[in-house]
């Protein structure tokens, strides 16, 4: 039987978390799904309440979980649709839909979509619409049905936001005292790399697809007319296409010259391509973000970083030789740190005047490990692996020292609370590592005199997680 899917609002997608952002995860679905002749709506519940009219309209919810926060976030907002709205067809899209599809379709979930999610997306609307059986859509998985994530080329639509909250109520960049309003695009989507803690690799497979130069410079454009001055790119690495990403940040430049931006790349990249970060610098950047995660040749091995601790300290120097401040972020905590592992991260930390560069929250962050991710086929995480806890979507694993365990649950009830009463990130930069010099015994670390006016790195006001 078919449903009415092209009456206003019929459509509705839902953002749970992305970072702080205004969501592209519903951004550029609107787009394929404007193009193709419906009229959805949305709703950002990081930013505003769940409208309850809205979703009681919709005939069709799709929920964006791109990442894990939002995935637990979106467990929530299904229970409270699917009381307010028993009928309506409900489909998560987005990394931890693909990677947690067999739980998700046995709890209120009627379709997962994993991979490039838009063209599925608007297909399984349409079939809907004429009443196809979704079956039939490459790439949507449903109870009885077996599918991947869809991995192919997207013919791609402008990112829609016309029904979005303003750029005024995301994160904002702070830079030299002042705050910046901030818009968020992709040049590229997946990633060419294997590592084996990201959540990327099970479902790309070592692909990635670049989203086209028109494409992205419009989404810029409409982010300019709503006020940005700043933007970021979400792309898990923006030098996967080095030429591509280059491409566009000088055309960004030459039609906006005061424009500036921030990526994310990795360590490995950062020494590739070392002779682009004097021209990355002049056209803008400001701060770029790499996922370090940690010193140890045994942790970097497992996870298959392919970067060492001189690699980080090399990629420093080009970086920062660039004026573009380098903002790493740590897996703090995995069965393989020790203590000396996690102290010798702060000394380093505090040794290359990074104190500014690091948002506390990354000396709490704890190896996630999803369904689906490659360290469970990994020997060195077998030792550890204990049941998948379903309601967090990750396998529990234990340390096999007890004080990193209790080490962990101590700096994140410190991080929490700095963080609610905004403390200085020195401070708790020197807590956090009293605390672990504590735990080892030995001499606590002297403080350097930092005055509380100084001028920090630029960074988002809301901190990087996962």
């Amino acid at each position: 039987m078919s449903i009415n899917m092209r009456s206003p609002g019929a459509v509705l997608l839902i953002s749970c978390y992305e970072l702080g952002h205004q969501p592209l995860g519903i951004a550029l679905p609107l787009g394929f799904l404007q193009r193709a002749g419906f009229a959805p709506d949305a709703i950002d519940i990081s930013v505003e309440p769940l409208d309850a009219q809205k979703v009681a309209r919709a005939r069709f919810i799709g929920v964006a979980v791109p990442m894990h926060t939002a995935l637990r976030l979106g467990t929530l907002v299904i229970k409270r649709v699917s009381e307010i709205n028993p009928d309506a067809i409900i489909c998560l899209y987005g990394l931890y839909a693909a990677l947690n599809a067999d739980y998700l379709l046995e709890n209120n979930v009627d379709f997962c979509i994993g991979g490039e999610c838009e063209t599925p997306l608007v297909s399984l609307v349409e079939a809907i619409d004429r009443g196809s059986e979704p079956s039939e859509v490459e790439g949507v998985i449903q109870r009885g049905v077996e599918a991947g994530p869809f991995l192919k080329r997207l013919p791609f639509a402008t990112p829609k936001r016309d029904v979005l909250p303003p750029l005024e109520a995301y994160a904002r960049l702070e830079h030299n005292g002042e705050e910046r309003t901030v818009g968020y695009v992709e040049a590229t989507r997946g990633c060419k790399h294997l590592c084996t803690h990201c959540p990327i690799p099970p479902v790309y497979g070592g692909r990635f697809f670049a989203i086209p130069r028109n494409i992205v410079l419009e989404d810029i454009r409409s982010h300019i007319n709503a006020g940005a001055t700043h933007i970021t790119f979400g792309d898990p690495d923006f030098l996967n296409g080095p030429t591509h990403s280059l491409r566009i940040v000088r055309a960004m430049h030459e039609e906006f010259p005061t424009l500036t931006f921030d990526f994310t790349a990795k360590v490995e990249h950062i020494l590739e391509c070392r002779e682009m970060f004097d021209e990355l610098g002049k056209l803008g950047c400001l701060f770029m973000i790499s996922a370090v995660e940690s010193l140890s040749d045994t942790v970097l091995t497992i996870l298959e970083k392919d970067h060492t601790r001189a690699d980080v300290q090399e990629a420093i120097e080009i970086v920062h030789g660039a004026s573009i401040a380098l903002r790493p972020t740590w897996v703090s905590f995995t069965p393989w740190t020790t203590l000396d592992d996690y102290i010798e991260v702060l000394e380093f930390i505090d040794q290359y005047g990074l104190i500014d560069h690091v948002d506390a929250v990354q000396y709490a962050i704890r190896l996630l490990v999803p369904p689906g991710s490659y360290l469970l086929d990994r020997p060195a995480m077998k030792h550890h692996l204990g049941e998948l806890d379903q309601a967090s979507f990750s396998y529990r694993w234990v340390h096999p020292d007890a004080r990193m365990d209790e080490l962990h649950k101590t700096v994140n009830t410190l991080v929490e609370r700095d963080t609610r009463m905004d403390e200085d990130s020195a401070n708790t930069f020197y807590r956090v590592w009293e605390l672990a010099a504590s735990m080892r015994g030995g001499p606590l670390p002297q403080r350097r005199a930092l005055a509380s006016d100084r001028i920090r790195a630029p960074r988002l006001t809301e901190p990087w997680f996962c």
